[in-house]
């Protein structure tokens, strides 16, 4: 079963600022782009670091802030005091940044690059190539855009990808429909673990909501009870009616 690639929606044309960048450049080509953050690179064009607005936004707010010498003094012992402290006199996108970057690459897939972005909390990741070189950038959009896939091409792919290529069943013996990115599978399988398999391979296609699960089996093979003896009987015996 293939996914969609980052490669395949992410924007190649990336905004970018280096180490050095000014801060009010960076505040400029956030607001001339009108995006919310962009990554910041080396020489190299080695992702470094992210700027986003937040992070503007946290460096006046922190510049602004009055600080009473004996508390700022014992702020400073913790990491994120010190680094609050660095931001709020921060005058390039280098002092600015969030580091280390959360990265991805142009071949993995839209499900594990929306999964990185739900696990760290952001709203953008920034393409690299196996070289750890920029590429491009994706953002939150980007990756929800697999969503507005049709409900036909959807069901074309659970056919030939769950039901033809893997599981070999009988054309006609699984029933799929498709409403709103919701997969309903119906009918008979052999064993039950294909029913799994077919659910769980129907839930990692690209666009999918939700599964319905309205399979049955003839045979519990995920039952420990259940030896390779006892299912070899049930399967002869099957075969000797059919």
């Amino acid at each position: 079963m293939k996914h969609n690639k980052i490669g395949s929606v992410m924007t190649q044309d990336v905004v970018r600022a280096e180490y050095g960048t000014p801060f009010k450049e960076v505040a400029r080509m956030l607001a001339d782009h009108r995006i919310s953050g962009l990554p910041v690179v080396d020489e190299d064009d080695h992702v470094i670091g992210v700027v986003s607005e937040a992070d503007l936004m946290t460096r006046q707010v922190l510049a602004a802030e009055p600080r009473e010498p004996g508390r700022h003094f014992r702020a400073l012992l913790t990491m994120t005091a010190r680094r609050q402290a660095v931001k709020a006199k921060a005058r390039t996108a280098g002092q600015l940044m969030s580091q280390p970057p959360v990265t991805v690459h142009a071949d993995d897939t839209i499900v594990e690059a929306a999964r990185t972005m739900a696990e760290r909390q952001v709203e953008r990741l920034p393409v690299i190539d196996e070289e750890d070189r920029l590429v491009g950038i994706v953002t939150r959009w980007d990756l929800l855009r697999v969503f507005l896939r049709p409900d036909d091409e959807i069901r074309e792919e659970v056919i030939r990808e769950v039901c033809v290529n893997a599981l070999r069943v009988p054309p006609g013996s699984v029933t799929v429909s498709v409403a709103g990115g919701v997969v309903t599978l119906e009918g008979s399988l052999e064993r039950r673990s294909d029913a799994e398999i077919a659910v769980s391979m129907a839930r990692q296609i690209d666009g999918v909501v939700d599964v319905v699960d309205n399979l049955s089996h003839r045979i519990d093979d995920t039952d420990p009870r259940f030896d390779d003896g006892a299912r070899q009987s049930v399967l002869d015996d099957w075969l000797h009616r059919a």
